[in-house]
């Protein structure tokens, strides 16, 4: 069982134990996500570890496309869902340090649209960006919270006008900078302030600036290419325990919520990405002038634990968890039956990510990841 797999995994070497043996560690991980996406009856799925800009552990389970008996590897594109919302994060950062911005700025700046919302609090002119950031801006958690539950439904809305019609059915819930609520429009609005300070659709935007720079090739927003359409996952919905998974397609469109979880792209060039997180990158190459590392590293300064009980907090647009003293960074997203998380350990220089194509997958997905965090990081020597 993963649990058990875990609870042998989670001492780590004493210094009078032998060496950390890596293959040994990792192939409990790769049993752990068979014997877990068996259970959970996951369709496909597969999970990575990285050390700096090298992939040192991959393992895949099951099938890309059932039907089609295409099996999950190495090039399978999964949809990441909210780790999207990581790369808005960075691009607000470019903006900051290019002077278009301050994070301090009032939302009502670039979205003035805004004042239509229900503001019983009086909070509206003092809503920042780094409140939108922080998810303690004081809105509601979903997207949309109207419609969806018709076939001929959008899975979202495809337009920013259908947003603003929405604006006074908008409430501002609690006092900006109170507490952390988890808010999918704070992230919109911000990819909206994106485009009204580029000039760029947000796509536009994010393609030239961070997807190429990084060299994240075979990554892209919404609706797959055609030259890759090959290697699009299809996700998979289980509507209750014991049913079958419906294969619901490889494609669907985030609309205008694009920022807050629009992004596909494949493990092989997240593994970019983390190397870009961890420095992993050569100095003065396209990679490491996409941010700052100053500027990266306060975005990992907590703001707000994320619960009373939770040794996490939200810093900005990114979690951060203290574990046996030290730090991780990470995301999780989970959209249209997709599950994904990634984290980075900059301690150690190691990071891992996974993806999943079934809406069970979360206990997956959850437990691998600690499994991971508490096995593998603490035990890679920096």
């Amino acid at each position: 069982m993963l649990a058990a797999s875990l609870a042998l995994l989670v001492s780590f070497p004493a210094p009078q134990d032998p060496p950390f043996d890596f293959a040994a560690a990792w192939a409990n991980v790769a049993k752990a996500l068979h014997t877990g996406c068996e259970q959970a009856g996951v369709v496909g799925g597969s999970v990575m570890f990285v050390r700096g800009d090298k992939v040192i552990g991959f393992e895949a389970h099951g099938f890309a496309d059932r039907d089609g008996k295409r099996a999950v590897d190495r090039d399978t594109i999964f949809h990441w869902a909210s780790c999207t919302k990581t790369f808005t994060g960075i691009a607000v950062m470019q903006l900051r340090d290019r002077g278009k911005l301050k994070l301090d700025e009032p939302i009502l700046d670039f979205v003035p649209e805004l004042r239509a919302a229900h503001d019983p609090l009086g909070q509206l002119k003092k809503i920042t960006l780094q409140h939108l950031m922080t998810h303690s801006a004081g809105f509601r958690s979903p997207t949309w919270p109207w419609g969806g539950d018709k076939p001929w439904h959008p899975h979202e809305p495809t337009a920013w006008s259908q947003l603003v019609a929405m604006m006074p059915y908008t409430e501002i819930e609690f006092e900006a900078g109170s507490k952390f609520s988890y808010s999918n429009p704070g992230i919109v609005f911000l990819g909206r302030a994106i485009e009204q300070l580029s000039g760029d659709d947000y796509e536009v935007y994010m393609e030239k600036n961070v997807l190429r720079p990084l060299g994240m090739k075979r990554s892209y927003f919404d609706i797959t290419p055609y030259h890759l359409q090959r290697f699009r996952s299809h996700s998979y919905e289980v509507a209750k325990a014991g049913a079958a998974a419906e294969d619901l397609g490889p494609d669907f469109d985030t609309g205008i919520t694009v920022s807050n979880g629009g992004l596909n792209a494949p493990l092989g060039d997240m593994a970019q990405y983390l190397a870009f997180l961890l420095a992993a990158v050569a100095p003065g190459s396209d990679a490491a002038n996409v941010l700052a590392r100053e500027s990266l590293e306060a975005m990992w300064q907590p703001v707000l634990p994320t619960s009373a009980k939770a040794q996490e907090h939200i810093a900005l647009c990114f979690f951060v968890q203290e574990r046996s003293g030290t730090r991780f960074v990470s995301h999780t997203g989970g959209q249209r039956a997709f599950v994904t998380f990634f984290y980075v350990h900059p301690a150690s220089g190691t990071g891992a990510l996974g993806a999943f194509n079934t809406s069970t997958a979360g206990p997956v997905m959850s437990q691998l990841r600690t499994l991971c965090m508490e096995t593998l990081s603490l035990a890679m020597k920096p």
